[in-house]
């Protein structure tokens, strides 16, 4: 059994992380919100130490580290804000965690450099959510795919309409430096789907972007 800690535990997603933490046998021991709306936190672990503070939080996180004490967290999940996703990563590796970190890792591709930077110092490791990945629909679209003819091209028309109501625009979702955007915020999933299922990409088109729409066109 693994001892967990959770950053955005008032999140929309973080109950499923929850979720997954309880039915693979492991243990959340410390969550932070800046939110206190988090009683969902009764229906999974109740008796986990909870902070609204991100200074009270490192405090005992890195008691738990220093003592080598029986609750020492292995993994931290990062549900925060998108744009927290970087600092956030770089806690739980100084922090002695591997971090499982929600779409999208960093706002700034530059920023992949530092963090396997500071995996190589700290021997730590950051995982990410890439669930399309084992979709079995998928893992069977790609394997047909690898063994078509290596000189064929296959054109895709990809549309995803989802609705969202007016609080999303309001929200930090809404705001292109905290959420990096529609295409960061929502998209991400299905660009790393083409991409697993296609390989390298090699262009990459924007033909509309705004806060509710974009569009474009990927060669891979």
């Amino acid at each position: 059994m693994k001892n967990f800690a959770l950053i955005g535990a008032g999140g929309y997603i973080a109950p499923r992380h929850m979720q997954a933490i309880k039915a693979t046998g492991n243990k959340l021991v410390a969550a932070l919100d800046p939110n206190d709306s988090v009683g969902i936190m009764d229906s999974h672990f109740p008796a986990a130490e909870f902070f609204t503070e991100f200074e009270r939080f490192d405090r005992h996180v890195d008691k738990m580290r220093r003592e080598n004490h029986g609750n020492r967290i292995s993994y931290i999940s990062i549900c925060s804000p998108n744009y927290l996703h970087d600092s956030h990563m770089r806690f739980a590796l100084r922090s002695g965690a591997d971090a499982i970190c929600e779409k999208p890792l960093v706002l700034n591709p530059w920023n992949i450099d530092g963090l396997q930077e500071i995996e190589k110092d700290t021997g730590h490791k950051i995982n990410t959510i890439l669930q399309l990945r084992v979709h079995p629909s998928i893992v069977a679209l790609r394997d047909k795919v690898r063994a078509a003819s290596k000189d064929t091209k296959h054109e895709v028309d990809l549309t995803y309409i989802t609705s969202r109501g007016h609080w999303y625009l309001q929200s930090w979702k809404g705001d292109l430096k905290k959420s990096g955007g529609i295409a960061t915020n929502i998209g991400v999933h299905f660009f790393d789907m083409l991409h697993f299922i296609f390989g390298e990409l090699q262009q990459n088109v924007v033909h509309h972007s705004s806060d509710t729409k974009a569009a474009g066109y990927l060669e891979y």
